[in-house]
Order: structure tokens, then C-alpha cells, then sequence
């Protein structure tokens, strides 16, 4: 039987049990407000671990593995953690990655404080933090269409990834301002704080974020192997889910080789340093296309569909990502990264929504996490450790190009993939 339809039963607990509008609704404004609040600090994070590597070794290729090792947990554990969060209590499991997520972080501004601090207990937290934000994934993928109903997905993520955006634009800003006055660790005390945060409105979350009447099989390991194959079966047997995470991974390939040299590109080809208010604003510069490709999203699901949106976005997608290393000027970097982001972000929020609007309830934290598992764990690894191999023999510039050229492998194959059936593929 074709998969290029898939009609799914909707949520038990969704449409029919959250009447009000998503911005009236207080358990959907405590999701979004804890996504927020952790984003904040997980910002200062992804500037500071970098930033702070850099300062204490002064080694492009550690810097670009501080990248590398923040996406690696999905390559590693996202089959299991997609498993385990359709097993799990949603709620519980994602407070408990929160506070244990504080805790570590915490370690770093600690042993900065006791005169301790080393690079391997930083690219140490830059993996294990990830870690336990891949097990948070495998139960908030499935969380949220269960907390909102199916036919408000792409517009729960769009209102998610607008709140997140903002904070991408003012908290960078932010954090180059910082950088001037604080040391790096320090900051990181803003991460662990916010993790906290999150974890009390996480828990204030009054409705239940799975399928409480499913029967769930007993643990083991056998168990397991076969809930991971039943996810790994869904996605690749599903036309319009293969084929958007085989763009996905193209996409990460870019972007992980752009963003783990992207210090050391705004110190050496843009010359602003690793501080300051222009630093800020080339970091910041993303976020804005992000927001914008958030907030248009759901208004361009209204009269086309998501096949149809990814066949056009991945194009400019492919072609700013090749055009933006040229840049030398930091104002022509920056406004050429808005761009960039725009249809990148698109062709990204578009894909997971899609995910999450036609993989059965059973199935969602397996699905969601295995194809961000094959894009981001190893599409986004793969370019970090890529970008770190090729830094210092073929230099900055044409490291970038080299990565970001993977895009347009994604357009080939998404231009000859059951995409280019869109109507086909329309989510019923």
C-alpha cells in the first residue's frame, strides 16, 4: 500500500480537549516560555564554548570541534532516546534533562571560579549538554502535537521558533557586549539558570503530553531494537519523510562546516574580533531570517503545501549558503546571513512540522529524533568535523565553500525525489 498519503488518527487529548486559541492556551505558553528560556542560555553557550576554546588554545580545528561534539550526541544516541521517549513519561523526562543539564553546565563558571578550567572539561560539557538535550527532543517532538492537536503544528512551531528567534537576535548582541567585560565561563552561569527556569514551567504543564490509553510493551532490549526498527521503517517507507531528511542532512552539512568556523571567520576574513557589538550583530543577523521564515511559514501552508515550499526554498537556500564566505566586509557578511537564514529556516521548521503532522502518535519521538538524528547528528557532525579536517590546509574561505556546496545535493535530489509530486504529498 502507498505511504505518499498517510492519514493519521488525531491526537486523543488534542483538538478536542485545547478549544482555546494557542496564545490564550497556559500549558502551550509554559512550553513556549521554557523553549525560550533555555534557548537563552543555550545561546550564550554555543558563543561562549567556542569563543572560549579559542581564547585558551587559539587552534581553529579545536574550535571547530567544539561544534562537532555538540552535535555528535545525535549520531550516537538518537535512535535510543527516540525509543525511550515514546516509552517515557514526556513531562518527567524532559524536567529531569533540564535540571541535570543546569548541573552540568554549572561545572564550567565553577572551575573557572577554582582556577581549574581546561579545554577537555569544555568540549566535555560541549558533549554531554547535547546529550541530555537529545533525550529532551525524544520526548518534546512527541510532546507537542500531543499538547496542541495535529492541525495546529506548523503553527505551534512557528510561534516556538519566533520566541527563539528573538532571543537569537538580542541575546548575541548581548553576549559580544558581555564578552568585553566578563569572562566566557562566566556567563555560562546564564545557561544553567535558565535550564532551571525551564524545568519549573515544564512541570506547571497541567495536561498530559503522550497517549496515556496506549499499551506500552514491557522494557528491554529486544523491545527496544524493534521500537527503533518500527521508527527507521516509518521514515524511510514514507516518501515525503525520506526524502525531506535526506535534505535535511545536506542542509546540516552546510551549516554545521559554516557555524564551526564562524568565530574564527568573523575574527580573520571579517575582522571583528570575538567581542563586541559587531560581533553581535553578524551572529544576530541569523535570527532575523529566521524569524521572518517562522512567522511566514504557516501562511504559505495555507495555499500551497509542504513539499511545494522545500522545492522552492532549498534552491536559495543552496546558493546563499555558497555566496556568503565571499563576504569581507561585516556588514555585507551579516546582511548576506539574514538572507541565508531566511530560506534555510524554512526549508528546516517545514520539514520538522511535516514530521510531526503525519507520524502517528505512537511513533513520534522515533521518527522526529531519527531524522534529526540523520540530519543534525550526523549531517551537521559531519560538516563540523569536516570544516575542522580542511581549516588548515585549504584556510578559512574555501573550507566554507567546500561545505555549504552540500546543499546543492539536496536540491538534485529533492528536484528528482517524490517531492516534485507535491500534490501527492499534501498532509491529510
Amino acid at each position: 500500500m502507498s505511504t505518499a498519503r498517510v492519514a493519521v488518527p488525531p491526537s486523543p487529548s488534542a483538538d478536542a480537549a485545547v478549544p482555546l486559541p494557542l496564545l490564550r492556551d497556559h500549558d502551550f505558553l509554559r512550553y513556549v516560555a521554557a523553549r525560550g528560556l533555555s534557548l537563552v542560555g543555550t545561546i550564550t553557550t554555543l558563543i561562549a564554548l567556542p569563543v572560549l576554546v579559542y581564547r585558551l588554545s587559539g587552534s581553529a580545528s579545536l574550535t571547530a570541534l567544539v561544534t562537532a561534539l555538540e552535535a555528535a550526541p545525535y549520531l550516537l544516541f538518537g535512535l535510543l532516546a527516540g525509543a525511550f521517549g515514546d516509552r517515557w513519561n514526556r513531562r518527567v523526562t524532559m524536567v529531569r534533562a533540564d535540571l541535570l543539564g543546569a548541573a552540568l553546565l554549572a561545572s564550567v563558571p565553577v572551575a573557572h571560579w577554582l582556577d581549574v578550567l581546561t579545554v577537555p572539561h569544555i568540549l566535555a560539557v560541549a558533549f554531554l549538554g547535547p546529550t541530555l538535550a537529545v533525550f529532551f527532543d525524544g520526548a518534546a517532538f512527541g510532546a507537542l502535537p500531543t499538547l496542541v492537536g495535529r492541525g495546529r503544528v506548523a503553527q505551534a512551531n512557528s510561534y516556538v521558533w519566533t520566541v527563539q528567534n528573538l532571543a537569537e537576535i538580542v541575546v548575541p548582541s548581548l553576549v559580544g557586549l558581555a564578552l568585553a567585560f566578563a569572562h566566557p565561563a562566566t556567563l555560562l552561569t546564564l545557561d544553567a539558570l535558565s535550564f532551571a527556569a525551564s524545568a519549573l514551567l515544564l512541570a506547571g504543564i497541567a495536561r498530559p503530553l503522550q497517549d496515556d490509553t496506549r499499551v506500552r510493551k514491557p522494557l528491554s532490549l529486544r523491545g527496544i531494537g524493534e521500537d527503533i526498527g518500527e521508527g527507521l521503517g516509518y521514515l524511510w517507507r514514507h516518501p515525503g519523510i525520506r526524502t525531506m531528511t535526506i535534505v535535511g542532512f545536506t542542509q546540516c552539512v552546510a551549516g554545521g562546516g559554516f557555524v564551526s568556523l564562524m568565530v574564527v571567520w568573523s575574527d580573520r576574513q571579517l575582522d571583528i574580533g570575538t567581542e563586541g557589538l559587531r560581533f553581535g550583530i553578524v551572529y544576530g543577523s541569523w535570527a532575523i531570517g529566521s524569524i521572518v521564515a517562522s512567522l511566514s511559514l504557516p501562511r504559505l501552508l495555507r495555499g500551497t503545501t509542504p513539499a511545494r515550499v522545500t522545492l522552492v526554498a532549498l534552491p536559495f537556500s543552496a546558493a546563499l549558503g555558497v555566496l556568503t564566505p565571499i563576504w569581507t566586509d561585516w556588514r555585507l557578511g551579516a546582511l548576506s546571513l539574514l538572507v541565508w537564514s531566511v530560506f534555510y529556516t524554512t526549508v528546516v521548521i517545514n520539514s520538522i512540522s511535516y514530521r510531526q503532522e503525519v507520524t502517528p502518535e505512537h511513533l513520534l519521538g522515533r521518527v522526529n529524533t531519527a531524522g534529526r538524528m540523520l540530519s543534525w547528528g550526523v549531517g551537521w557532525t559531519g560538516g563540523a568535523f569536516l570544516a575542522g579536517a580542511l581549516a588548515s590546509t585549504l584556510g578559512v574561505q574555501a573550507t566554507m565553500f567546500a561545505c555549504t556546496a552540500a546543499s546543492f545535493v539536496g536540491v538534485l535530489v529533492a528536484w528528482t525525489s517524490p517531492l516534485a509530486r507535491a500534490r501527492q504529498l499534501a498532509v491529510e
